[in-house]
């Protein structure tokens, strides 16, 4: 390792972060956007007694990009697939990181499930196209946030397992 390499600002700490930031970034720009778009259409209809064409759609899109990135975020977290009794009651080094190594090999298992099945909805969406009534807008685009997602926890279940395998390796 050259000299100049810091563990704690390596390269890949500095685009984890700044990939964890944009994470927050996209999940509080789509939790506004949801919010705002449901209170203007609650005002719109019923205050103003208007309809608004279409913004259900925006709101579809917004809500499918926030619950995708808050998984990708608790994947990063940890957070996503936790049973805390069985992890809590485990206090022995090895067994806890045998513990966590078995987690982060299933999530991956699940991850590529996951990863499959939306590569084969983006691509029927793709053979298929449809879009949405008002606003023409390709179905492929809620499908795409489907799919990067399951690649996000994909690629955190791989980070997990590769610590967990140096954690068992080291006790």
């Amino acid at each position: 390792m050259p000299a100049s390499y810091d563990r704690a600002t390596g390269p890949a700490v500095r685009i984890g972060g700044a990939i964890a930031r944009l994470l927050d970034v996209i999940a509080v720009m789509a939790s506004l956007a949801v919010a705002g778009l449901m209170a203007f259409l609650v005002v719109a209809r019923y205050v103003l007694g208007l309809s608004v064409v279409g913004l259900h759609e925006l709101i579809m899109l917004a809500a499918v990009a926030l619950y995708m990135v808050g998984a990708v975020i608790a994947s990063r977290r940890r957070e996503h697939l936790t049973v805390d009794w069985i992890a809590g009651s485990i206090t022995q080094p090895r067994k806890k990181a045998a513990h966590d190594l078995l987690i982060a090999a299933l999530t991956i298992i699940i991850t590529i499930f996951f990863i499959v099945w939306a590569y084969w909805m983006f691509s029927w969406g793709l053979k298929r196209p449809q879009t949405t009534p008002a606003y023409q807008i390709p179905l492929w685009v809620p499908q795409m946030a489907i799919g990067l997602a399951a690649v996000g926890c994909f690629c955190y279940a791989v980070r997990d397992f590769i610590n967990a395998l140096l954690r068992l390796r080291r006790v």
